[in-house]
């Protein structure tokens, strides 16, 4: 059912309903589905705003970030890829005034075909490994084992 037919169809079930039917009868004739709550809430709606009150007024939620915002965030990330979210989510609240979850601006960096770049090591974990590799000198049958660092929980892990 289109748009104009959906409205011709609210504004019968709202006669009917004025004419003294009740929703339920009002609604099967028109030929609306529709709950009693909602059915009221369109009467006084119309009761109030006329035939304007019959035209739904929803045109669903617009993306948060548009083109402008997508492509600043592009160029804020492209200067600078090892800025924290954190960092970039108060950015575009100070130059767009919109606020847009961490999680949102970490999709939004993926969507956009960028990645983060982690951050270097800390000169402590650097001093950590350089240590525990001298220690490790030391020790017979211990010259040849593996370690990886995962940069992101930062702890030594044996391969």
């Amino acid at each position: 059912m289109g748009e104009e037919q959906q409205r011709n169809a609210k504004g019968s079930m709202v006669a009917l309903m004025q004419a003294g039917y009740s929703w339920q009868e009002a609604a099967a004739q028109a030929g609306v589905q529709m709950s009693r709550s909602s059915a009221y809430r369109l009467l006084q709606k119309v009761c109030l705003q006329g035939a304007a009150g019959l035209q739904d007024g929803r045109h669903g939620h617009p993306a948060k970030l548009r083109e402008p915002i997508q492509q600043w965030l592009k160029s804020y990330w492209q200067a600078a890829p090892d800025a924290p979210s954190h960092e970039v989510q108060q950015a575009l609240e100070n130059h767009f005034g919109i606020c847009v979850s961490i999680s949102h601006l970490n999709a939004t960096r993926v969507a956009l075909g960028l990645r983060s770049c982690p951050s270097p090591l800390r000169k402590k974990n650097v001093m950590r490994i350089q240590q525990w590799n001298q220690n490790q000198r030391g020790k017979k049958g211990q010259e040849d084992s593996c370690w990886l660092l995962l940069l992101r929980r930062r702890v030594c892990l044996p391969l």
